[in-house]
């Protein structure tokens, strides 16, 4: 069997095919932008046609550009934006609302609402989330609620629900399967990680009827194959993972204690806890990173909304850069000097603050601060935000190293200048590896390994190579009153200080 897979990456702002040959290299690849629709305030959506048709598109491209075909490829592997969801007529396969986006806030009141309930710690101990507007749930209960007739559909069991892993196996396989991953599963609120299983109560409090939800099957597992129409030859879909757990096997983060940290339009870091689900203390989130034949290997993650997109920012918003890979330069160029403190609470605050009330601000401005001050600012965020995840991390986990080395990835890390005050702030070691594709790669190893044509966990983690280890080099002191300065910000930013 051909030693060829394929990755669909389906993110935020792109979706991207990658197709890797049987020595895991990238033969060919495509990629293809999608428009962000923004209606309100703090709410963000996605058309699920049109992420639809850009996988189909990117795939087409990839083989293309390999000059390969469908048949050459021995199986598919899925990684996607998580908790962002979708809910489509079983019959036609239409999506009666647009894809609410997990930078979405729409669903705060709801979630406050279960709050003053006292139901937050009943969501947390089954689920290992809090009661955020991130995550699935509420999203599904809002359109049920607000789409004319969507619940009494639902309740017929006309409708299907899932993240959009799901939406897109249920079209490549022409509405043959309905099935999720225990990694997305585990991002919507309503699924019990220990347990494995749709939890029925948490449905029950978001009127949620069960039926329109997906199977949920390992990360590495039977997925259907995809339509022999759409590719010129079926593909087997043998692997599904989300993107921070796709990264995290990607940088073959197999053992307890290894830990990585993905910066993209935000910042997810997670740390592999194996057997032992750690229950945070630290507003942290508990979640399944992972689950192979079976057994499931947990994680403790901090996710950050804002990350790349702070640099988004300084390119769209106020247009002090050209291009994004400007960011590094200008910022080295900054006042040492001046103390200026971006705190990116655009959607609100995520862990450890959790405060979806919350929105950005700037400190420390003097008459001198321009361009290379707003840039440094906006980079610096990134690092103080992952300073602030591991800090918990190790409140929350005693067997983390005082010592941890991250592995890093995502468009971000191509920054030089970023990934040494990364090492600065964290006052840790900081790893870029070689190929920095490793939530595609991820996918594809799901996919590879089940097909059997990849090498199986072992073999695949002594693959991982590094490019550079980026080691700390600021004085304690300065740290010392860098990170002094950023706490006494976000203490200033929060709704409720």
């Amino acid at each position: 069997m051909s030693g060829f897979v394929l990755a669909i990456d389906q993110g935020t702002t792109s979706t991207r095919a990658i197709l890797f040959d049987g020595q895991m290299k990238v033969a060919g690849s495509g990629q293809k932008e999608f428009t962000q629709h923004y209606p309100a305030s703090g709410w963000v959506e996605h058309d699920p046609e049109e992420i639809w048709s850009s996988v189909v598109a990117t795939v087409k491209a990839a083989l293309k550009k390999a000059g390969r075909a469908a048949s050459d490829v021995a199986a598919i592997g899925i990684t996607n934006q998580r908790e962002t969801v979708v809910i489509w007529d079983k019959a036609t396969g239409k999506p009666i609302h647009n894809a609410i986006v997990w930078q979405d806030r729409r669903t705060a009141p709801l979630c406050n609402k279960l709050k003053t309930q006292g139901l937050e710690k009943k969501f947390t101990r089954k689920t290992g989330l809090l009661l955020d507007p991130y995550f699935s749930g509420t999203k599904i209960a809002w359109m049920l609620d607000k789409v004319k007739g969507a619940r009494r559909r639902a309740e017929k069991g006309e409708l299907l629900a899932g993240t959009i892993d799901s939406f897109l196996i249920w079209r490549l396989t022409g509405g043959k399967v309905h099935a999720t991953d225990a990694t997305n599963a585990s991002r919507t609120l309503v699924y019990n990680i220990a347990e494995n299983v749709w939890d029925e109560e948490l449905l029950s409090i978001l009127r949620i009827p069960a039926a329109m939800l997906p199977e949920v099957k390992d990360c590495a597992d039977d997925y259907g194959a995809t339509e022999k129409g759409l590719f010129g030859a079926e593909i087997k879909i043998l692997g599904v993972a989300g993107d921070q757990h796709a990264a995290t096997i990607g940088q073959a983060c197999f053992e307890p204690g290894m830990m990585k940290s993905t910066y993209g339009t935000g910042c997810f870091a997670l740390l592999n806890t194996g057997s032992d689900l750690v229950r945070s203390k630290n507003r942290l989130l508990t979640t399944i990173a992972y689950r192979l034949d079976g057994k499931t290997t947990y994680a403790l993650e901090g996710s950050i909304f804002i990350a790349g997109a702070a640099v988004q920012w300084l390119r769209d918003g106020i247009k002090v850069i050209g291009k994004a890979e400007q960011s590094g330069k200008l910022a080295a160029e900054a006042d040492p000097s001046q103390n200026v403190y971006l705190v990116p609470a655009f959607v609100g605050l995520g862990a450890p603050h959790w405060d979806a009330e919350a929105r950005g601000a700037i400190f420390g401005l003097t008459r001198n601060s321009g361009p290379a001050e707003f840039a440094r600012a906006a980079l610096e965020s990134v690092a103080y935000q992952t300073r602030d995840l591991l800090d918990a991390m190790r409140k929350d986990w005693k067997a983390t190293s005082a010592k941890t080395v991250l592995r890093v990835d995502g468009g971000m890390v191509a920054s030089d200048w970023t990934m040494q005050r990364l090492a600065d702030i964290l006052d840790a070691p900081v790893d870029r590896p070689t190929i920095l594709e490793t939530t595609a790669l991820g996918a594809a190893w799901l996919a590879g390994s089940k097909a059997g044509v990849w090498p199986d966990a072992k073999e695949f983690g002594k693959s991982w190579a590094l490019e550079r280890r980026f080691q700390p080099d600021m004085d304690s002191s300065i740290r010392s009153a860098k990170l002094a300065g950023w706490r006494d910000a976000v203490r200033r930013t929060l709704s409720v200080p």
